[in-house]
């Protein structure tokens, strides 16, 4: 029933913990004294024990439930105060980057400060904080409601906004992995990233006139500073990953030209303009589509070797980790390819490349040890199952009262379906009249009236071309119990 509350710039926030109350409470009845249940197989009741290992949210959504801020210059929960980050003043926007940090003490680019800012030779990589430890630091922090607090200097510098509410249950500070990253989204917004920077989107590119201004104060990356000429103007050289007109088309063409199953995803062809050189509108699933197979193959047909070699396995490094299965002796293997493509993406894309959601896959392969593989982890079913809710939204103005009602009429409707299929067979002792059919359902077999104001005037009958009756004529006969059936089948 959060479906439609937790959107928007009018969601609670931090004060998402006030509705959550009830599912504490009964999570911590779960725990401490159970629920009774009846099992069918030894015909005994038992009382049924029940956890919450773990949440699985947005990225937004993961500082209301966690309590850390997952913006500002520690965005990172897993790095949390050792995030290696920089601002930026002309580009106004905080980087994360440091990669060679993850890499083996011994490695030759954590020493390379030319292409690498901040990097220090001895620096480890950092170690997430234990539920025990979580608890510990956050022991006598105040916890503030309402959205109209005034937040003095030193609360803004604090990356906690609050207390989790799930440490009230007993057990939440020793779960290892008590809030997942969605990878979904993370590769929805790598993707992005990608895709704008190199087909240089306005307004969403990372490659633009602030973050030369900011190289050139740094003096990084000369290969890229602003030259200025003798009329006074200023000309911005072209990077690595530039595409003259006719490449940014051909990019396009070939993502707009694959045939895809039917079935296997939406069509993405709808999403490229290519005479505007613009991949714009697709959908969460559609970047997961478009990072695992058809932009392998428009990275490898326009861009030179050395920028499509680290993107290429930025995209199988995606692939790999949505494995059914996954062999525990290839994670380290995949953690070492990330480290070192994000190194070498560092090399080729500007610093405003890297937002926090472009350093977050650094830490998939250490939450697939801890809880499994990512298909179930992730958003892509919980959407779907959201996106049935809202649609059985019919007043506006009582959203969670039309969900609950819908949700009790199907359940309903499926009960009744499971209890009128047994009335069919005749050994068993439990049937029921075959007429109370009429009673449950009275409308059977009658004409759908039309809506509106003149519905009582004018009947509409139900249309159906012949393959659709087919199609439902093979259904009901492979689905019906009767004996006379049976031999029509056989």
């Amino acid at each position: 029933m959060l479906a439609l509350l937790i959107p928007g710039p009018l969601s609670p926030g931090n004060d998402i913990h006030v509705y959550l109350q009830p599912l504490i409470k009964d999570l911590k009845e779960l725990w401490e004294v159970g629920l009774e249940t009846y099992d069918s197989l030894s015909n005994q009741r038992f009382d049924m024990h029940a956890t919450l290992m773990s949440t699985i949210s947005d990225f937004p959504a993961y500082a209301m439930l966690s309590g850390w801020s997952t913006k500002g210059k520690i965005a990172c929960p897993a790095c949390h105060y050792e995030t290696e980050s920089l601002f930026f003043n002309k580009s106004h926007k905080h980087c994360y980057m440091g990669h060679p940090t993850f890499l083996d003490l011994s490695h030759p680019w954590r020493r390379n400060k030319r292409y690498f800012i901040g990097v220090t030779g001895q620096r480890h990589q950092p170690v997430r904080l234990t539920g025990i430890e979580t608890k510990e630091l956050l022991c006598g922090f105040r916890n503030k409601c309402g959205k109209l607090q005034k937040i003095t200097k030193q609360e803004k510098e604090v990356p906690w906004k609050r207390v989790p509410i799930f440490f009230k249950l007993p057990y939440w500070k020793h779960c290892s992995l008590r809030h997942n990253l969605d990878v979904m989204h993370i590769e929805k917004n790598v993707c992005d990233n990608i895709i704008a920077t190199l087909l240089d989107l306005p307004g969403k590119s990372k490659d633009h006139a602030n973050v030369r201004q900011d190289l050139k104060a740094l003096n990084w990356m000369p290969e890229l500073h602003p030259q200025l000429l003798e009329d006074g103007k200023e000309v911005f050289p072209k990077s690595r990953f530039s595409m003259s007109l006719e490449e940014k088309r051909l990019f396009c063409q070939v993502i707009k030209n694959a045939k895809l199953p039917l079935g296997y995803a939406s069509n993405i062809a709808r999403c490229v303009q290519v005479g505007e050189r613009k991949i714009t509108g697709y959908k969460s699933h559609d970047a997961h589509f478009l990072m695992h197979y058809l932009l392998l193959v428009a990275i490898k047909t326009t861009l030179s070797k050395d920028v499509a070699k680290p993107l290429l396995r930025l995209c199988a490094f995606f692939k790999g980790i949505w494995k059914k299965a996954i062999d525990p002796q290839d994670l380290d293997y995949l953690q070492t390819e990330i480290v070192e493509t994000l190194c070498q993406l560092e090399e080729i894309f500007p610093p405003t490349f890297f937002d926090v959601m472009v350093h977050l896959p650094i830490h998939l392969v250490e939450e697939i040890k801890l809880g499994g593989p990512v298909g179930i982890r992730c958003m892509y079913a919980i959407e779907r199952y959201l996106r049935e809710l809202k649609s059985d939204v019919r007043n506006k103005g009582r959203p969670e009262g039309s969900m609950a009602e819908r949700y009790l009429a199907k359940e309903c409707l499926a009960f009744c379906g499971r209890y009128l299929n047994r009335s069919n067979n005749p050994s068993d002792n439990n049937a029921v009249d075959p007429s109370i059919s009429n009673t449950l359902f009275p409308n059977i077999g009658r004409p759908i009236r039309g809506k509106g104001r003149n519905r009582k005037k004018k009947d509409y009958g139900f249309m159906m071309d012949h393959i659709t009756r087919a199609q439902v004529h093979q259904y009901v006969l492979f689905n019906c119990d009767s004996e006379e059936v049976e031999r029509y089948i056989e």
